[in-house]
């Protein structure tokens, strides 16, 4: 997968273009590149209607706690006004902590930029999987992927067409597998995938499948050809391999890929 020929003449944008640029890349990672001065102040009631919403099992019972002690105040008794008043604080302080503690949970195990798994994310997961198809005698298919010329697109247009280059590769990587697949950006322009293999020509199915998502989602950028490098191993629960071994073969099979200048999965605009 090779990028387009740098064009010296487009490298300078108007607020227009780069405004209908990002449009094409997911909406939910390009507001996480705006959340790098964290989260706006909401009041109360916002809060606790998004934790009834996510179903959160901790502000649930915090909400189940204040509702048994409200029940039990009488309205007439001269100290209700006093609690009511104090409740309110201590609901506000619990629910706010129980959000950042399930927000560092999060993060622990996301990718800030591309809301996928990162490293230590897929490999809790991965290793799950793994165990799983063994004992069920299913096949895997891990793939390495690399994003091609990165460096070129930040240097030629900037960090932050940079991660847009990322995140679309994030959205394509999504449109491509199944939510049971296991997806993850390890770091910098790698990502990996863990999928189930359902039947023999899986493997080409998926990448046939990868590169109509690539021309997806990077349609209406003119300015660089969005592409990726893959490698593919295969788990054989027959002859089982551990998760740095398959990550190892497919990291080779996907350098070899690039150092053979073969690039059948290609992007073009």
């Amino acid at each position: 997968m090779s990028i387009h020929e740098m064009q010296p003449g487009s490298q300078v944008q108007d607020a227009a273009s780069r405004t209908a640029s990002a449009r094409h890349a997911s909406n939910r990672r390009v507001l996480s590149m705006t959340r790098r001065n964290g989260p706006a102040e909401e009041g109360l009631e916002e809060i606790l209607s998004s934790a009834l919403r996510t179903a959160d099992s901790e502000l649930g019972q915090i909400l189940h706690e204040v509702d048994e002690i409200s029940k039990s105040l009488k309205l007439d008794a001269p100290d209700a006004q006093t609690l009511k008043a104090a409740a309110h604080p201590a609901v506000w302080s619990a629910v706010k902590q129980a959000l950042l503690d399930r927000e560092l949970r999060h993060l622990a195990l996301t990718d800030e930029l591309t809301c996928l798994y990162n490293r230590r994310g897929f490999f809790a997961a991965a290793v799950q999987q793994l165990k799983l198809a063994a004992r069920k005698n299913q096949s895997l298919l891990l793939l390495y992927c690399d994003v091609d010329n990165l460096k070129k697109i930040n240097d030629s247009y900037g960090h932050r067409e940079g991660d847009l280059a990322l995140i679309r590769a994030a959205d394509a990587l999504e449109i491509a597998f199944r939510n049971s697949d296991t997806l993850a950006r390890l770091g910098g322009d790698e990502f990996v995938v863990l999928a189930l293999e359902a039947s023999s020509p899986t493997q080409e199915v998926l990448l046939n499948r990868l590169k109509k998502a690539l021309k997806k989602s990077s349609a209406g950028e003119s300015r660089y050809e969005l592409s990726l490098s893959v490698g593919v191993a295969r788990f054989d629960p027959k002859h089982p391999l551990s998760l740095g071994e398959l990550m190892a073969q497919a990291d080779e099979a996907m350098y070899e890929q690039k150092r053979s200048h073969q690039k059948p999965y290609r992007a073009s605009n």
